[in-house]
């Protein structure tokens, strides 16, 4: 067994023989996990294959990234109150992160170590490929109330107002940071966001998570648009992961965006996530010519009202006034442009026979303030669309600029006055 990646010794050597009960507690709690190890043939990404995306960069992956298949969200109370554990542990986890994005193991991984101590890794993803995974952290509103803060928190993370219609749950709603976990493969998100609860454990407790299935927007104009759980085609019009120029204009901040103290957010992103309840059978036993008035689309080739093909220019006032494109359209808002990363759920049933299904809407954009609320108060308020969801649960959070290199880590920028 080879020591980790760095000057961090290995957990064998950390620990010792004669003083193993102790220092496997700090394991247990995270306090200094191991992180790398090198190739020995049982990691995926040791073949060069398997479809690893770059964890480093100016950006987080995760958010014009080409959207995978399959979603775990968890949003995160923060139990700490020593910062310097908190940014140890955000170490701990940039490091993990950057191990399984690329396929490889936590630390020592998840056999082969000392038989007294748990693995470093929990192994459901051994001989699993990359799958594309992503792991992307932000921050919510209240995390700036700790670790003296407050004077950091932008002005643009905003709490979200109630809108019309809410019915939120305050079990799934908030929280002092997130990670979000996209993969093709859903073992392979749900194992990332496994093992970064397990380095948090003491640290941080998972609020809340949501499993996603059936990308419902695509950040890749030449494929197939996705449906949604109502059978529509949506995000037709989504911000592509390669258009720089709408990238930079509509999500990533800029200098001088954020006013004082937040000069840390540039290069980084807002965040809103919202879980959004589907009455699938009231929707089912709804014409069709119904479905596609809500809309504003048909449903056979997603072509605006009075068009021929999807990505045909919609003429607006074609639709009823009520219809969701023609409320959402950017022209009828400004010009207001969001990018929509959203997944299709279904959490069994409401203990009523119905189904708990819909979509868990996220979406990030340069400023809350001029992008998610303005158009969120008008659909909330005039949306035919309305009549058959309901948004349940919510979340803000900011969403810090790329980890730069193997020296960079989540919330350098944020929690480092240097930065």
């Amino acid at each position: 067994m080879t020591e980790t990646q760095g000057s961090s010794p290995s957990r064998r050597a950390l620990i010792g023989w004669g003083g193993a009960g102790l220092a496997l507690g700090a394991a247990a709690a995270g306090g200094a996990v191991a992180v790398a190890r090198a190739g020995d043939g049982t990691d995926p990404a040791d073949d060069g294959t398997g479809g690893a995306v770059p964890f480093h960069g100016a950006h987080q992956a995760g958010i014009a990234t080409p959207v995978q298949d399959r979603l775990h969200f968890a949003a995160f109370d923060v139990k700490t109150e020593d910062r310097d554990e908190f940014v140890r542990m955000l170490k701990d986890w940039t490091a993990a992160a950057r191990r399984m994005t690329a396929g490889r193991t936590v630390g020592e991984g998840a056999y082969g170590g000392l038989a007294e101590a748990p693995p470093d890794d929990t192994g459901e993803a051994l001989g699993l490929k990359p799958s594309r995974l992503t792991l992307t952290i932000g921050f919510g509103p209240s995390l700036f109330d700790r670790f003296g803060l407050r004077d950091r928190r932008p002005e643009a993370l905003v709490d979200l107002p109630k809108f019309p219609g809410d019915n939120l749950d305050r079990a799934r709603t908030g929280g002092d940071l997130c990670i979000q976990a996209c993969a093709d493969d859903p073992q392979v998100a749900v194992h990332a966001i496994r093992n970064l609860a397990r380095i948090g454990f003491g640290k941080v407790a998972v609020r809340w998570s949501q499993l996603g299935f059936g990308k419902t927007s695509s950040t890749t104009p030449d494929a197939h648009t996705p449906r949604n759980l109502f059978g529509f085609k949506d995000g037709t019009r989504n911000i592509a992961g390669t258009e720089t120029a709408r990238l930079k204009e509509h999500v990533w901040v800029g200098d001088g965006d954020e006013g004082a103290g937040a000069a840390w957010m540039t290069g980084g992103s807002y965040l809103v996530a919202r879980r959004i309840r589907m009455n699938i059978e009231t929707w089912d036993r709804t014409s069709l010519q119904e479905q596609e008035d809500v809309f504003g689309r048909d449903k056979r080739e997603g072509a605006p009202v009075g068009k021929a093909k999807e990505h045909d220019e919609p003429f607006l006032k074609a639709m009823k006034p009520d219809a969701h494109v023609r409320l959402a359209h950017p022209d009828a808002n400004g010009g207001i442009t969001i990018l929509r990363r959203g997944y299709s759920f279904t959490d069994g049933t409401d203990g009523l026979g119905r189904l708990d299904a819909g979509l868990f809407f996220l979406a990030y954009q340069r400023d809350v303030r001029k992008g998610f609320i303005p158009l969120q108060r008008k659909l909330s308020a005039h949306d035919a669309l309305n009549e058959y969801i309901q948004h349940v649960g919510s979340a803000v959070f900011a969403v810090p600029p790329g980890v730069r290199d193997s020296g960079d880590w989540w919330g350098r920028t944020l929690l480092t006055k240097e930065a």
